[in-house]
């Protein structure tokens, strides 16, 4: 028979302790710092507008100025506070963006070494959706970008330069989404698959200009506004990316460097 928690479980003529998992205590800048987090993120802090003086949390939660300054600062990482110094500083709330995801995305990549297979993976299920949305909500201003980042992509520049012209062109098709998800991940997923394939042996005159052609068609039906085309011609763009990288790629993990 089974003795209840706390005692010791007998079988047979052996008494074998119950042992308990310890209890894990929160820090107390953690518990300031998922206060705060709620309290922001239901409006109750409106974007723009400051928390309290660090000296008023301290009277307030009778925490130390050390936690408190804790607290900040792991909201300042989360993007959610902007710390400000002098006389008219303090600690002012802005809603993560973008950016935000695409770091927290590039941080996944990097310390787990995601597989390039997997980036690419990735790229050709959620670009085809970035297209046809683009094609759905894009706007005059979101044309330029893509008519820009083409003309550098057909450029005769260097390689450097052909690598950031399409991470642009890329990146520009998702923020013409206007979907906020898709433009943090885009960004994270095209600066870390283009870090991968920096070399000559791959980005040759062949692939700029099925580069180059590839872009201008997609662009082409996103101007027209024609999702359907969008995504099948963006679609056999990605794909066949794709196919060729890992033709040439014979490693299975990347190091995608810092920005």
């Amino acid at each position: 028979m089974t003795e209840s928690i706390g005692a010791e479980a007998t079988s047979g003529s052996i008494r074998h302790p119950v042992q308990l998992t310890p209890m894990q205590v929160p820090k107390a800048s953690d518990v300031l710092a998922d206060d705060l987090r709620e309290r922001i993120l239901r409006g109750e802090f409106p974007e723009g507008t400051a928390l309290p003086p660090e000296r008023e949390l301290v009277a307030q939660t009778r925490m130390s100025r050390t936690t408190v300054r804790e607290a900040l600062r792991i909201l300042e990482v989360q993007g959610l506070v902007q710390i400000r110094t002098g006389r008219a500083g303090g600690a002012f709330v802005q809603r993560p963006g973008e950016e935000s995801i695409a770091s927290t995305v590039s941080l996944i990549i990097r310390g787990r070494q995601v597989r390039l297979a997997a980036l690419l993976e990735t790229r050709e299920a959620i670009e085809p959706a970035c297209a046809q949305l683009a094609a759905k909500y894009r706007t005059d201003i979101d044309l330029a970008v893509l008519d820009r980042a083409n003309a550098a992509i057909e450029a005769e520049g260097s390689l450097a330069d052909f690598l950031q012209a399409n991470v642009d062109w890329h990146v520009g098709v998702a923020m013409a989404s206007h979907n906020e998800l898709l433009i943090g991940f885009m960004g994270a997923l095209s600066r870390a698959i283009y870090a991968s394939t920096d070399n000559q042996g791959f980005i040759d005159a062949v692939v700029r200009e099925t580069t180059a052609r590839a872009h201008r068609n997609i662009t082409d039906a996103i101007r027209k506004r024609d999702g359907a085309a969008a995504v099948r011609r963006m679609t056999r763009h990605v794909h066949e990316y794709a196919s060729a990288v890992l033709e040439v790629e014979e490693r299975t993990e990347i190091e995608v460097p810092g920005d």
